[in-house]
């Protein structure tokens, strides 16, 4: 999320979308093959003005302002900030900010809907969890259409998203 960069954000098929990739100009990476993807923006998100982001400074990056810690990881001190949050509010200390994304994996699996892990594991960045023909061969016809409707599966209901100026 630290290292997203204004050209990240862009329209795939008439739908907003964060894209993971390679950033040959500072070397970051997907640790995988499958962690170069497309995931669209939760309508939440681009009710928050999420896509306001793109135009709001003159930093590279969609988050403006984070620090790079001496080891190269931009937005360290970000990932420090919650593991002090997590724990003075008491959550257990296996508890990451990865985590987030585990949560994310468990929730779209034991959603009623008619999301197929493919998708899920292509939103995810995770290989898939099977390996038959036809996944490997076409995986990469997965739909920006099927990704946003697997997004827009992710739901916190008791959550309230406020909208911010950027």
């Amino acid at each position: 999320i630290c290292t997203l960069r204004k050209e990240d954000l862009q329209s795939v098929d008439g739908i907003p979308c964060f894209l993971i990739r390679p950033h040959a100009e500072t070397g970051w990476a997907p640790k995988t093959e499958a962690g170069i993807r497309t995931v669209p923006v939760h309508s939440k998100l681009i009710e928050t003005g999420v896509l306001a982001l793109k135009d709001s400074t003159d930093s590279p990056y969609l988050i403006p302002g984070l620090e790079t810690s001496k080891q190269g990881v931009r937005g360290a001190a970000l990932g420090r900030a919650f593991s002090l949050l997590k724990t003075r509010i008491g959550l257990p200390a296996e508890i990451t900010f990865h985590s987030f994304r585990h949560t994310v994996s468990t929730q779209l699996r034991n959603a009623d809907t008619n999301i197929r892990e493919v998708w899920i594991d292509r939103l995810l960045g995770h290989e898939a969890t099977h390996k038959s023909q036809g996944t490997t061969t076409y995986l990469t016809g997965i739909t920006t259409a099927n990704l946003r409707q697997t997004v827009e599966a992710i739901s916190y209901p008791e959550t309230t998203f406020k909208r911010v100026a950027f």
